[in-house]
C-alpha cells in the first residue's frame, strides 16, 4: 500500500491477536479505516468488537506480551508508524497523536497536581522553562472550562466530568492533528456528557483536528462525527458518512444496532435486542462472524468470507446480501 499522505489516518488489513495461556484472542482481522485530515470518525461496536484495541494500535501501545501486530500497515500522516524505532513514536505520541482514555480516574497520577501533569506533557514536546509549561497548563484548563487557579489542585478534588475534562486538556496540551477519544464521556452523567461533547466539537474545529471516536452510541456520532465504520469481531462490516449509514443501513448487525435503540415517537415500542453474544475472539467462524446471530443468514455465511461491496462512493457493506446478483436489491429495511 501506497500512503495517503492527504490522509491522517490509513489503516489497511490490520491484524492484532493476544497470545494468552488460554489460548489465540484475535482482537483485530483485516481492519481497514481511514480519516481524512480535519474529519472525525465514528468506530462503532459491542464490547469487546475491537474498539480500544485499534486506538492502542494507532498509538503503537498493543501491550506486548500477549499482544502482536501479525500483519497490515498503519500511517499517520503519511508516515509508517509500525517502521518507527520507539523514540519517533514518543515523539510522535501527544505532538502529533494524542488519546484521551476511557476512564479518567485510572488516566491521571493521583500524587501530582493536575497542571504538573498537564505541564510534563507540554515540556516533552515543546521548548521552554518549567514555569512557561505551567503557564501553559492553566491557560489550557481555561480553555477546557476550569479556572487555571484550579491547576494546583489534586485529582481528588475534582468530580468525574472535571477530571475528564482535564484529561481532554492533556490530550489537547500540544495542539496533536489526530486524536483519539475512547469512549470519552461514558463515565459522566447526561448534561456534563453534552457539554463536554459540545466542547470537543469546538476545540475540534479551532484547532482543525482529525478526530476517531470510539463510542458504543450511536446519538454521540450523530451528534459529532462526519462518517461511522461498524465494527464486529475486529473488523469493518459497514462503512460510510452519517447519511449512509443511519438512513440507508445495510448490514444486518446495523441494523440491528438501530432497533436495539429506544423508539421516542412510540415509547410502547419494544427494544429489539440483537440475539445471541459476540462469537468468541479464540474461535471465530469459518465464514460471516455475524452468522450465528443473523435473521437473514444463508447456508453460504456459514462457509465464507463476505466480499467488499460499495454500495456509492462513500459507503461500503460486507455481507452475502449484497453480493453481485442481489445488488440492486432493497434487502433488509430502514
Amino acid at each position: 500500500m501506497s500512503a495517503n499522505t492527504t490522509n491522517a489516518v490509513d489503516i489497511k488489513n490490520l491484524s492484532v491477536e493476544f497470545r494468552t495461556d488460554s489460548g489465540i484472542v484475535k482482537a483485530l482481522n483485516n481492519l481497514d479505516l481511514s480519516i481524512a485530515h480535519g474529519r472525525t470518525l465514528g468506530l462503532v461496536g459491542e464490547t469487546g468488537a475491537g474498539k480500544t484495541t485499534t486506538g492502542l494500535s494507532l498509538l503503537r501501545l498493543i501491550p506486548s506480551p500477549p499482544g502482536v501486530i501479525t500483519s497490515g500497515e498503519i500511517f499517520l500522516d503519511g508516515k509508517d508508524v509500525l517502521t518507527m524505532s520507539e523514540k519517533e513514536m514518543q515523539s510522535l505520541r501527544g505532538k502529533y497523536v494524542a488519546m484521551i482514555f476511557q476512564d479518567p480516574m485510572t488516566s491521571l497520577d493521583p500524587v501530582m497536581t493536575v497542571e504538573d501533569q498537564i505541564a510534563e506533557v507540554i515540556a516533552l514536546h515543546e521548548e521552554g522553562t518549567h514555569q512557561d509549561a505551567i503557564n501553559h497548563a492553566r491557560e489550557m484548563l481555561e480553555l477546557v472550562g476550569i479556572p487555571g487557579a484550579r491547576g494546583n489542585e489534586y485529582p481528588h478534588q475534582f468530580s468525574g466530568g472535571m477530571k475528564q475534562r482535564v484529561v481532554i486538556a492533556m490530550a489537547l496540551a500540544c495542539n496533536p492533528k489526530l486524536l483519539i477519544a475512547d469512549e470519552p464521556t461514558t463515565a459522566l452523567d447526561v448534561t456534563i456528557q453534552a457539554q463536554v461533547l459540545e466542547m470537543m466539537k469546538g476545540l475540534r474545529e479551532k484547532y482543525d483536528t482529525s478526530m476517531l471516536m470510539i463510542t458504543h452510541d450511536l446519538g454521540i456520532v450523530a451528534e459529532i462525527c462526519d462518517e461511522v465504520s461498524i465494527i464486529y469481531a475486529g473488523h469493518v462490516i459497514e462503512h460510510g458518512n452519517l447519511v449512509d449509514v443511519f438512513e440507508n443501513t445495510k448490514h444486518p448487525y446495523t441494523e440491528g444496532l438501530f432497533n436495539s435503540l429506544p423508539n421516542i415517537e412510540d415509547r410502547q415500542a419494544e427494544l429489539k435486542p440483537i440475539k445471541g453474544l459476540m462469537p468468541d475472539p479464540t474461535n471465530l467462524p469459518e465464514g460471516c462472524a455475524f452468522c450465528d446471530r443473523c435473521d437473514y443468514a444463508k447456508d453460504i455465511c456459514f462457509k465464507q468470507k463476505p466480499a467488499r461491496t460499495w454500495r456509492n462512493e462513500t459507503h461500503y457493506v460486507e455481507c452475502h446480501l449484497y453480493n453481485e446478483k442481489n445488488i440492486g436489491e432493497k434487502v433488509i429495511g430502514r
